[in-house]
């Protein structure tokens, strides 16, 4: 049985992943894999919710155009994937490393995939982090001897 947050780990890594990273790491693999559509990748809408202070009401932030897919490979396990954008290939390929996930690939997938996605998705938030680190101002109050 697989480990849901795994799960949500790997999905969130391939949904947020470039799609030409994807399938340059993908590469020689995609050749192995033999799968059929459960529900071939389609291009639709979602509401994105928000909150004031990650504690308020929630409230509709707007529209987000997401592709959805679902695959079964030849050993029967099921994957899905939903990407932002319109990138059918990359809806495709992000459902099939699913599938693939759960089977005895997993360790093969986990090495030359989803550690360099994940290397490269810690060093994107790395260098965003300085930016921002960059811009921080300290405000603070002299003491002025008046106590």
């Amino acid at each position: 049985m697989i480990e849901v947050n795994a799960r949500k780990h790997w999905m969130s890594l391939l949904a947020k992943a470039d799609p030409q990273d994807l399938a340059a790491l993908w590469g020689d693999l995609s050749l192995e894999t033999a799968f059929t559509y459960l529900r071939a990748p389609e291009v639709g809408g979602v509401m994105v919710r928000g909150r004031a202070g990650a504690t308020g009401a929630p409230f509709n932030l707007g529209e987000m155009t997401v592709t959805r897919c679902s695959v079964q490979v030849q050993g029967g396990e099921v994957g899905h994937a939903y990407v932002q954008g319109r990138d059918k290939t990359h809806a495709t390929q992000a459902a099939v490393i699913d599938a693939l996930m759960q089977t005895d690939l997993a360790d093969r997938l986990r090495d030359s995939v989803l550690e360099p996605l994940s290397d490269k998705h810690e060093q994107a938030r790395a260098a965003r982090a300085a930016r921002a680190a960059a811009t921080k101002v300290d405000f603070f109050t002299m003491v002025r001897g008046e106590d």
